[in-house]
C-alpha cells in the first residue's frame, strides 16, 4: 500500500509593515528568519521605513533570488554588513551618544546631558561637511537592488519630503541604496539625501510605516505588523534622557497610531452596515496581526539603537525568533480568517 505524502502546509497571502527602529530592527530579523522557516506566509507586498525598510529590501532581494532560504541568507548577510561596518555610527550614533563607551553614572549627569546637548547644537553640514556614511556600504554589499526591483513582492519604502514637508513612498522600480539611506537619515546625524532635487529625511517622522498603500493596490487583506518602539510604558519618565527616550517614541509611533485609528473607524463601519463590502465602491475589511517585543525592548535605551555589536544584535535576533515562535503557535491559524489583535484595545487605548 502506497504511503500518501504529507500534505504541503497551506501558505497564506499577507502584506509585512515593518517599523524603524536602528539596530533594533535586528529584532525584525529575528521575527524574519523564523518566519522564512516555517514557509506558512506567502509574502506579496511590504511596506516600510528606516530600518525596517533595509530588512524588507533584504528579504525581498532573497527572496526573489533564492526563496525562503535566500530571504534569510539576506538579511543574515544584511546584520553580518551592519556588524562589520565600524560599529557605532551605521544608524549615526557618535561617542557621544555611545552607552557603551559611558559608565551609566556619567550618562545621567547633568554635565554629560550639557555636553551632549552642546553636541546636538551642531548641524551634520557642520561636522561631518564630507557627508560620510557607512550605511551605504552596508546597503550596497548586503542588497540586491536589482532583485528588488524586479521582484513581483509590491515594496514602499516611505520617506520625509524636507521642502514639501510630506511622506513620499518609494515603489520596487525605484528602489537604490539612496532611497534606503534616505528613509533612515535623522537629521540631525546625517545631511538629508537628495533625490530628484528633493531633500529627504528619515520616513518614520511621517510614515512609520505607512499603512495606506496597502488599502489601495491590489494586497492581501492581512497585515502583519512588526513594530519596535512601545505604545504603552507604565510610568512617565522623570530623568532628562528617560524623557527624550519616551519622546523620541512618542514622535516615531504617531503616524502609525493615526493610520490604526483610521482603520479601526472603518473597520467599525463596515461591521455596522454603513460602508459597502461589495460593489465597485466598496471597502476592504482588513485582518490586522501583530509581532512585538515584550517589555524588554522598551526596557533599552535610545541609545541601544545605535549599538551594533555582533552579541548585541544576535540577542535581538533570538529574540525574535522566540516571538515569532509563540506566533505562529498561537495566531497564524487567523489568517485569512479574523484579525488575531484588538487594534483599539492593544494600539488606541
Amino acid at each position: 500500500m502506497l504511503k500518501r505524502k504529507p500534505a504541503t502546509p497551506k501558505r497564506h497571502p499577507v502584506s509585512l509593515a515593518l517599523q524603524g527602529g536602528g539596530s533594533h530592527g535586528a529584532f525584525q530579523w529575528g521575527v524574519l528568519d523564523r518566519l522564512l522557516e516555517d514557509d506558512r506566509l506567502d509574502i506579496r507586498a511590504v511596506t516600510a521605513s528606516s530600518a525596517g525598510a533595509m530588512n524588507a529590501a533584504a528579504l525581498i532581494s532573497g527572496l526573489h533570488t533564492g526563496g525562503a532560504e535566500g530571504g534569510r541568507s539576506q538579511l543574515d548577510l544584511l546584520w553580518r554588513e551592519v556588524n562589520r561596518s565600524g560599529g557605532r555610527n551605521v544608524f549615526g550614533d557618535s561617542s557621544i551618544w555611545s552607552a557603551a563607551m559611558t559608565p551609566g553614572w556619567l550618562k545621567d549627569s547633568s554635565l554629560w546631558r550639557s555636553a551632549e546637548t552642546a553636541a546636538m547644537s551642531m548641524s551634520p553640514y557642520q561636522f561631518n561637511p564630507f557627508n560620510l556614511n557607512p550605511l551605504k556600504r552596508v546597503l550596497d554589499n548586503a542588497i540586491d537592488f536589482e532583485a528588488v526591483r524586479a521582484s513581483p513582492i509590491k515594496l514602499f519604502v516611505a520617506a520625509t519630503a524636507v521642502k514639501q514637508g510630506r511622506a513620499r513612498l518609494f515603489e520596487n522600480p525605484e528602489i537604490t541604496d539612496q532611497v534606503l539611506l534616505a528613509s533612515a537619515c535623522l537629521p540631525h546625524l546625517f545631511q538629508a539625501v537628495e533625490i530628484d532635487g528633493e531633500p529627504y529625511w528619515d520616513g518614520g517622522y511621517l510614515a512609520n510605516p505607512a499603512l495606506w498603500p496597502l488599502f489601495y493596490a491590489d494586497t492581501p487583506d492581512d497585515i502583519l505588523l512588526l513594530p519596535l518602539n512601545p505604545f504603552v510604558r507604565e510610568e512617565a519618565p522623570r530623568v532628562a534622557g528617560d524623557i527624550m527616550d519616551r519622546l523620541n517614541e512618542i514622535v516615531f509611533n504617531a503616524p502609525l497610531v493615526a493610520e490604526l485609528r483610521a482603520v479601526a473607524f472603518v473597520q467599525d463601519m463596515i461591521e455596522d452596515g454603513r460602508l459597502k463590502r461589495t460593489g465597485e465602491d466598496r471597502y476592504r475589511s482588513l485582518m490586522l496581526h501583530a509581532i512585538e517585543p515584550g517589555p524588554w525592548l522598551g526596557a533599552l535605551s535610545l541609545s541601544s539603537k545605535f549599538n551594533t555589536e555582533w552579541t548585541f544584535l544576535n540577542d535581538l535576533k533570538a529574540r525574535g525568533r522566540e516571538a515569532a515562535e509563540e506566533w505562529l503557535e498561537h495566531c497564524i491559524d487567523h489568517v485569512g480568517e479574523r484579525s488575531s489583535i484588538d487594534i483599539k484595545a492593544r494600539f488606541l487605548a
